[in-house]
């Protein structure tokens, strides 16, 4: 009998991580999410049958705590904690906003990716997936958030070299425009969105699932010889930037 591998999703509460959950809930996985918001969470967990585990990825301290709560072995893990915070942010007028608004979207996109990973690193299973949502930000730009992301793709060489010949794999999977998530917070304005979609060769925004399927596919033994990568899910925008 095979044994189910053991999941972890950060962010795994709504968008994109509850999708990439939901999937491997539904392989017979054993899977864990993790966010900020513990009522989001727990909601989620009874509606995927999952477990979860409420925790701040940011902060250092936070995530030691929730190591004592989080599986022992490692099979896969999802790092989908993130969102552009100048979303949620008013425009900085001076330096000091300036600064404060590029620590929010790296603290929000990299610290929580590199800790949590860092944390869980001694306990991937031989043959593990490490997973990272990114963007086609990193490339088209984007500001503080397409930083960010783009620093990810770079930290996620540098963790396949560490991986190496363990047999374990790091890449990254970077979507476009995807809807039905949180990440717009309620400023989606159309006259963007139709510039955005226009750049796709498909013509249209990407959904969860499809993002998800992609994940599923990098978790799985058939993808054992890619690592290091970024795979782009975003209906070939990324040939505009």
């Amino acid at each position: 009998m095979v044994q189910s591998r053991e999941i972890v999703v950060t962010g795994g509460g709504t968008g994109i991580g509850y999708a990439v959950a939901a999937k491997f809930a539904a392989a017979g996985e054993n899977v864990t999410i993790t966010g900020r918001r513990e009522k989001v969470l727990s909601e989620a967990a009874t509606l995927l049958g999952a477990k979860y585990v409420a925790f701040d990825a940011a902060d250092a301290a936070a995530v030691e705590r929730a190591l004592a709560e989080l599986p022992e072995r490692v099979d896969v893990l999802v790092n989908n904690a993130g969102g552009n915070t100048d979303r949620i942010r008013e425009k900085a007028t001076d330096l000091a906003g300036v600064a404060d608004a590029w620590r929010a979207n790296f603290e929000a996109n990299v610290l929580t990716t590199v800790l949590v990973t860092t944390a869980l690193q001694p306990r991937l299973a031989e043959r593990a997936r490490v997973v990272t949502i990114g963007s086609i930000a990193a490339k088209a730009g984007s500001g503080s958030y397409g930083a960010a992301k783009a620093a990810l793709e770079s930290w996620n060489v540098n963790l396949a070299k560490q991986l190496g010949t363990s047999g374990a794999t790091a890449n990254i999977v970077a979507p476009g425009v995807t809807l039905d998530t949180e990440f717009f917070q309620g400023t989606l304005d159309e006259k963007w969105l139709e510039s955005r979609l226009s750049a796709a060769i498909n013509k249209r925004a990407g959904h969860p699932d499809e993002i998800a399927d992609a994940v599923l596919f990098l978790a799985g033994v058939g993808a054992g010889h890619i690592t290091g990568q970024v795979l782009h899910v975003n209906g070939g925008a990324y040939l505009s930037s």
